[in-house]
């Protein structure tokens, strides 16, 4: 299982974010810093912005900041909003043309797998990945 760029994307954005501070960031800046092609970042941001993770100023002066404290940002919930699914094998899909799908525990298996990952990022927030922000606003030079 591989998560997908937007998803990582998505947590970079969030720590950065974090390690601004209250100040507002803009989608330039952080292309820029994190060397991210500023058109998939707008879509990243739509993605944090429509699940209500980040919060976007317009006009003058606008810019992005975190629509929550980093503690009641949880990672499982990002992973969600983010992830487009989780089809790890063809069975997964509506399209599953295997002929030993009914029989096959494959499917079960990787359900519980899947729900046991996501779980355990239930169990952290967006604090704990920033403990060293200011070792991240340091590297980022905010």
């Amino acid at each position: 299982m591989r998560l997908t760029l937007h998803t990582d994307y998505a947590f970079r954005i969030l720590m950065h974010l974090t390690a601004n501070n209250e100040s507002l960031s803009t989608i330039d800046q952080i292309a820029k810093i994190y060397n991210i092609s500023k058109n998939h970042l707008v879509k990243v941001v739509n993605t944090l912005v429509k699940a209500g993770f980040v919060e976007a100023i317009r006009g003058k002066g606008g810019g992005l900041r975190l629509a929550f404290k980093p503690k009641e940002i949880n990672l499982g919930a990002v992973v969600r909003a983010t992830e487009p699914d989780f089809a790890l094998v063809e069975c997964f899909l509506p399209t599953n043309s295997c002929i030993i799908s009914p029989t096959c525990g494959l499917k079960h298996i990787f359900n519980k797998a899947i729900s046991n990952f996501l779980k355990e990022l239930d169990s952290y927030n967006l604090h704990d990945l920033s403990l060293n922000k200011e070792k991240i606003a340091g590297i980022a030079k905010i």
